[in-house]
């Protein structure tokens, strides 16, 4: 060791954070063996903590700004000098943790890969990606540096994003369940959605001394075949909302339908000795219906009749011809 640098270590010191990143979270000031002089001064900034660990042990915690003598067993000098046999190294050890009391805003976030559940209200497989942002602050530096730091001397938002995200998927999952949001409902949902998931995470987070700020789901993204279920079902509900307008079944449309394409397909059901019972049942559904649609009874509601007689017209199970005629009998009928 040369001598000018043996008597640079032995002077107290002014400690402080000076070129504090944006991106870090906690910060070990670098110290040459960590001996912190005694009386050396601890420089404190605003929106900064400091962790003092001394000899192994976390003996106070700093969270008001200010300037601050620390106290060891390090006297310049002395304690090197009777420390030769240990290469003048002390064994009273301190590192100092600084620690940002600020949050960390506007972090945006994504899952790394859809997330995969069954929908509560069509039971069908999900898969749905989310987006958004958060800000997140340590709102406990102890059990941040038990937890999570350890040995290291630098712990960053992209830490705690990964943190995030690791927890995120699963917990997703666990509120659509409960909550039995169908993917029809979600987007309206996200601001409850978004609260209910921060509350969620962050009971897991406060044990690590982490908070999640306002965290937000801006926005969602299915699939293509999650799309693809989900416009075949939107279609469905559509044409049986239709069909209940007629009166009918979105099953007997269908039947119906099946019936007529069978008609106009020469090579279909007719000539199919395989299917001839089912055709012999869609017969029967097509007659049931036409003796329901043209039987003109005092009791039943005109009205009624006309919307299956429409209903009928726009599946082309009936022809224009057909429909103007039972149309003019049966409101000739009122």
């Amino acid at each position: 060791m040369g001598i000018a640098s043996f008597f640079k270590r032995q002077f107290s010191s002014v400690i402080e954070w000076t070129d504090q990143q944006p991106e870090v979270l906690l910060y070990k000031f670098p110290a040459v063996t960590d001996e912190i002089k005694n009386a050396s001064k601890l420089v404190v900034s605003p929106g900064q903590g400091c962790l003092l660990v001394y000899e192994g042990k976390i003996t106070d915690v700093i969270t008001e700004e200010g300037i601050y003598d620390l106290e060891t067993d390090n006297h310049p000098f002395i304690t090197n000098l009777v420390k030769l046999r240990q290469l003048f190294e002390s064994e009273h050890k301190m590192h100092l943790y600084f620690y940002r009391k600020a949050a960390a805003l506007n972090q945006p976030w994504g899952t790394p890969s859809p997330i995969k559940y069954m929908d509560s209200q069509y039971n069908i497989p999900v898969e749905l990606g989310m987006y958004g942002n958060y800000s997140m602050q340590i709102s406990n530096a102890v059990l941040l540096f038990k937890d999570l730091i350890g040995s290291k001397n630098l712990y960053t938002t992209t830490e705690s994003k990964n943190l995030l995200l690791s927890r995120l998927p699963q917990t997703i999952i666990s509120t659509l369940a409960q909550s039995k949001l169908s993917y029809l409902d979600i987007d309206a949902a996200l601001d409850k959605l978004s609260q209910t998931l921060q509350q969620k995470l962050n009971a897991e987070f406060e044990s690590l001394g982490l908070q999640l700020l306002n965290f937000k789901i801006q926005g969602t993204s299915f699939d293509q075949k999650t799309q693809e279920r989900v416009g075949k079902i939107a279609d469905i509900t559509a044409e049986s909302r239709a069909a209940a307008e007629g009166g009918l079944s979105y099953l007997e449309i269908e039947k119906l339908k099946a019936l007529r394409d069978a008609a106009r397909n020469e090579g279909g059901i007719a000539g199919a000795g395989v299917q001839l019972g089912f055709g012999l049942e869609m017969g029967k559904v097509l007659n049931d219906k036409k003796e329901e649609i043209t039987a003109v009874h005092d009791q039943t509601d005109p009205v009624v009749q006309l919307k299956k007689l429409k209903l009928l017209l726009d599946e082309g199970i009936l022809t224009q011809e057909e429909f103007d005629g039972k149309k003019k009998e049966i409101l000739n009928k009122m």
